[in-house]
């Protein structure tokens, strides 16, 4: 490391220990790009794929800046996630704390009440946590938060772009706000994040309330390009079509032998079915999804990492930084939703010196053989998604009302917006809110002061207000039990609805038979058996694939084949679609209206955001009972061209949209709406749902009418 590397500013006991006990001949370029804005105080996303060294790129120079500037007690906050990537950087991040006679702990909220008061007697100089265990510090009567938590310097946020991307963001935000007024000082916020299409707006959102006045800067191993590239990203990517999973789990068990595969799927139900499938097979096969204990996949996950000749099935849960071990290959089944997904994934191989990264998608239906195509097209063009926060948080601005009133016991009715430093829209806007949560009895009001009242007790007040430190819904599950081993949990229908002979489940990649039911407990005993077993679970969040990625699919269907090598299974699936069904659904002058027997159909090819707008939109000649596709809306079977026209000039060229109408039974899924008037819950849902931009330029498009079996024209 010779003289005048940013290498110089480092704390000579941490370059000594990066040589000597590392054994690193040299830093990686992030990690050396990062050095000097984070010895600087500054703000910064730092930016590389999995794998890329980003957790010691921010390590270095903090645990520099702590031992320059003589920072004392617990002055890191590392947040991650999920519980289990903070099980597994904790002894790493420890190890380099104690290079500096410094310690790093845990908390999250597996951690036993007597490691938290040691903690909250002795802070460590780091503690890796979670936005939900640090509210809950804050808020809760136990922890002296001004203690425990006044001398925090900076926070390093882990895969920060699975925060901004939905409402855990928003959370996120808003307890950084409360945390600077605790520490009464700005702190350091430090991102790291896979690649993604705006990684400048990601570290504005970050900076939170003052982003304006904060230094910031995005650091990344080299500079991102300022358009998609035209050339192909590196990595070995083959696309087959092998039409059903038992057919994937054959691919699976007859390839790579003696490899270790990591293999994706979409769904929980998929990693259930496959896994069983694979063992089948004589497979050495492991699972890990949400709904599986977390002794289960601690199980899976170690024994994989320490395996060879194995696989292990695993839905997103395993995409971010968890260690598994040196991987040989990725297989996906199916597609994920996003090429960013993709990157994460992919970015799992490739690690050793001379390996390639590679992925081998498995598709079992033809759909998804059209969207992972779609989405390869994308990727080969270096295009990336941005990272959007969701629209209109109205619910957790309610629970960050009730959460500061908590945590200050009582806040004034008219200075609370600086609890969030004037975060919108924690701030003045959210006044309406607040009347409200008054008049029904979430807060009293006594002389000026705003304190929780009888209904925040009565709906939240169990375990000391628990409840309101997690920002999301889940749907109710049984948790299911051998004698007093929990194997995971499983969706109620599986236990409640009609089916012949004895009732089997599937989970762990094992059939189950139900041999009792607490119902009271939500509580399902099973046995072994010896298969049959159903796995089933219900999903939340709104549907749908994005309009890009629905474009790019059409584009397949036009003849565009994406960068990769295609199986002769999928180039023969391929032209078999764009020879018998795409003439029906695209047209490479725009988009398609088309008769189908009684049903008119609007090919839109813009994603199922877009299309529920639409739907909205063209109340005149949309069908209103339907749901839409992310490929295409029904219209109504009576359509004529005069019709069309009329609807379509009456949104001014796609300048007047409406937002898609939302089934008020929905809102129970949108976590503390109870606290919200209908209305805005309401409308915080048809936020969500809506694609405006989309829509536009759907309505902006050319269209091809084809309501008989002759054209009728563009329109």
């Amino acid at each position: 490391m010779a003289g005048g590397d940013p290498v110089d500013r480092l704390d000579p006991v941490v370059a000594h220990h990066i040589v000597n006990t590392l054994n690193w001949p040299d830093l990686r370029p992030l990690q050396r790009a990062a050095i000097a804005p984070l010895i600087d105080g500054k703000d910064a996303v730092l930016l590389a794929p999995t794998a890329g060294g980003k957790t010691e790129a921010a390590c270095f120079p903090l645990l520099s800046a702590m031992a320059h500037q003589r920072w004392t007690g617990l002055s890191v906050l590392y947040l991650c996630p999920l519980k289990a990537l903070l099980n597994n950087l904790a002894t790493r991040i420890d190890s380099y704390a104690q290079w500096l006679g410094r310690r790093a702990e845990l908390w999250h909220g597996d951690t036993r009440q007597a490691r938290r008061q040691r903690i909250r007697t002795d802070p460590p100089d780091i503690l890796l946590t979670t936005p939900e265990s640090l509210e809950a510090m804050l808020i809760g009567v136990k922890t002296d938060h001004a203690h425990l938590l006044g001398q925090v310097r900076a926070v390093v946020v882990d895969e920060v772009h699975a925060f901004a991307g939905d409402d855990r963001g928003w959370h996120l935000l808003a307890v950084l706000e409360r945390l600077e007024r605790v520490t009464g000082r700005p702190i350091q916020r430090i991102g790291l994040s896979a690649t993604v299409g705006n990684p400048r707006q990601l570290l504005t959102w970050l900076q939170g309330a003052n982003a304006e006045k904060r230094a910031g800067q995005v650091v990344a191993p080299d500079p991102a390009p300022a358009a998609p590239s035209d050339s192909r990203p590196a990595g070995e990517v083959e696309l087959d079509y092998v039409g059903s999973v038992d057919n994937a789990a054959r691919v699976i068990a007859t390839l790579h032998r003696g490899e270790k595969r990591l293999v994706f799927c979409d769904s929980r139900r998929q990693v259930e079915e496959l896994g069983a499938a694979l063992r089948a097979r004589d497979v050495t096969a492991y699972l890990s999804h949400a709904s599986l204990s977390a002794e289960e996949r601690t199980r899976s996950e170690r024994a994989f990492a320490e395996a060879r000749d194995c696989v292990i099935v695993a839905t997103s849960t395993l995409e971010l930084g968890i260690d598994v071990g040196d991987l040989d290959r990725v297989i996906q089944i199916d597609a994920p939703a996003t090429v960013a997904s993709f990157l994460q994934r992919i970015g799992r191989t490739g690690r050793r010196s001379g390996a390639v990264r590679n992925c081998l998608f498995l598709a079992t239906r033809r759909e998804a053989l059209l969207q992972a195509a779609g989405l390869l097209l994308l990727w080969g063009r270096g295009w990336v998604e941005p990272v959007t926060a969701p629209p209109e948080p109205r619910h957790l601005v309610a629970q960050q009302l009730l959460a500061l009133t908590l945590q200050k016991h009582t806040i004034g009715d008219h200075l609370w917006p600086e609890g969030w430093n004037g975060l919108a829209p924690f701030d003045r806007s959210a006044a309406p809110i607040l009347r409200h949560m008054v008049d029904q009895g979430f807060f009293d009001q006594d002389d000026g002061m705003l304190f929780a009242g009888p209904e925040a007790e009565r709906r939240f007040g169990r375990r000391h207000f628990i409840e309101l430190t997690a920002s999301f819904t889940a749907p109710p599950q049984f948790t299911v039990l051998t004698g007093r081993e929990e194997i995971g949990r499983t969706d109620t229908s599986v236990l409640t609805e009609e089916r012949p002979g004895p009732r089997l489940l599937l989970l762990g990649g094992r059939s189950w038979r139900v041999t009792a039911i607490d119902w009271n407990r939500r509580r399902a005993f099973v046995e072994p058996a010896e298969g049959g077993g159903v796995a089933k679970w219900t999903s939340g969040g709104i549907a749908g694939l994005s309009y890009e990625l629905t474009r790019a699919m059409r584009e397949v269907l036009l003849g565009v084949d994406p960068p990769v090598l295609l199986t002769r299974r999928a180039q023969s699936a391929l032209a078999e679609w764009r020879r018998d069904e795409a003439p029906g659904v695209v047209h490479p002058g725009g988009s398609l209206v088309s008769r189908i027997g009684e049903e008119v159909r609007w090919w839109t090819w813009a994603g199922y955001r877009a299309n529920a707008t639409l739907i909205a939109t063209l109340p005149s000649i949309a069908d209103p009972v339907q749901r839409p596709t992310d490929l295409s809306l029904r219209l109504r079977a009576d359509l004529t061209p005069d019709a069309w026209r009329e609807a379509r000039a009456g949104t001014d060229n796609g300048e007047i949209l409406v937002l898609p109408d939302v089934d008020r039974r929905a809102v129970h899924g949108l976590k503390f709406a109870a606290v919200l008037p209908e209305k805005l819950a309401v409308a915080t849902l048809a936020a969500r749902l809506a694609d405006v931009e989309g829509a536009r330029a759907a309505l902006a498009e050319p269209v091809r009418l084809q309501l008989t079996h002759s054209s009728d024209g563009a329109g």
